[in-house]
């Protein structure tokens, strides 16, 4: 009867202990019960995650929460500076304060909140650091095309018409589509009602001095802002000769901070939106659509 008794003990405490897991699972919007925008590697450096701060692993959860953040995941770079947030360490806690301020910047209401006013820090953890110069990113093939239509087709319904209108006006703007989602994915996640502290506005978060350079009426309007935010991407590919780095510094940032650093300016924000781009985009030039793509685009 003791052995008996034993094992139903244990089994007890697991069941309980998994119920505790997966409320917590659920106030934090984890795997299936949220986030389900996130493409299914984010989601199991996610759940990953959870898994290792419930048992007590911290560097096991920060890396899988890094990891997600290097995938372009705004809840991985949330959980990790949360996770860095309670340290005692002066250096965690100006990293944790980085991390939590951009992820605010990006509509992250619980950073913005746990963060409360306190200043941004400039600087990335050390897995997020480009192991070389982000204006130099290693040559690679541009994302497949397959690649970036089973991450289209994983978005929601909202966010995939939009992803949709954005793939289809790019070309027209000599604008690789692939380029261009990666570009609203880091700007907006495809959000065509977004607002930055900054005051940048809609799907490609346009500021107001942009929006009226290129003939932008109504920023809210998903097709009149993405054609502003294509326009806009055209004209610093061209004056960046099609270095993405460069061109997603440019468009965080602004052009003439680029030529004023000469190459990606040293803002833990900007460094961070380039990443994010590159993770997406993969290649370091832009590839522009070819002439039967922007033939059909045209039609």
């Amino acid at each position: 009867m003791q052995p008996y008794l034993a094992l139903l003990a244990r089994a007890s405490l697991a069941f309980f202990a998994l119920t505790a897991y997966a409320a917590v699972h659920a106030q934090e919007g984890g795997g299936a019960l949220g986030w389900n925008d996130e493409p299914p590697v984010v989601m199991r450096l996610l759940d990953q995650g959870y898994a290792a701060e419930f048992r007590g692993d911290r560097a096991a959860a920060q890396e899988r929460y890094c990891a997600a953040a290097r995938e372009g995941s705004l809840e991985g770079q949330y959980r990790l500076g949360r996770l860095l947030w309670v340290t005692s360490a002066p250096a965690d806690h100006a990293v944790a304060a980085t991390l939590l301020a951009l992820a605010a910047q990006r509509g992250h209401e619980k950073a913005r909140i746990l963060l409360a006013g306190e200043p941004s820090g400039d600087q990335l953890p050390d897995c997020l650091k480009p192991s070389a110069s982000p204006a130099e990113p290693a040559p690679e093939a541009v994302v497949p095309a397959e690649v970036v239509e089973r991450y289209v087709a994983g978005l929601s319904p909202a966010q995939r018409r939009q992803a949709r209108l954005v793939e289809r006006l790019a070309p027209r703007f000599a604008v690789d589509p692939r380029l261009a989602l990666a570009i609203v994915k880091a700007e907006s996640n495809f959000d065509p009602l977004a607002l930055s502290p900054r005051n940048a506005q809609g799907l490609m978060q346009l500021i107001p001095e942009t929006a009226e350079r290129y003939g932008v009426r109504d920023v809210w309007n998903a097709e009149q802002n993405t054609r502003g935010g294509l326009a806009y991407l055209r004209w610093l590919l061209q004056r960046f000769e099609g270095d993405v780095a460069l061109v997603s510094a440019a468009y965080n940032a602004g052009a003439g901070a680029v030529e004023r650093h000469g190459g990606v300016p040293p803002f833990a924000e900007t460094r961070e939106y380039v990443r994010r781009v590159l993770a997406f985009y993969r290649a370091g030039r832009h590839v522009a659509p070819d002439t039967q793509t922007l033939a059909d685009a045209r039609r």
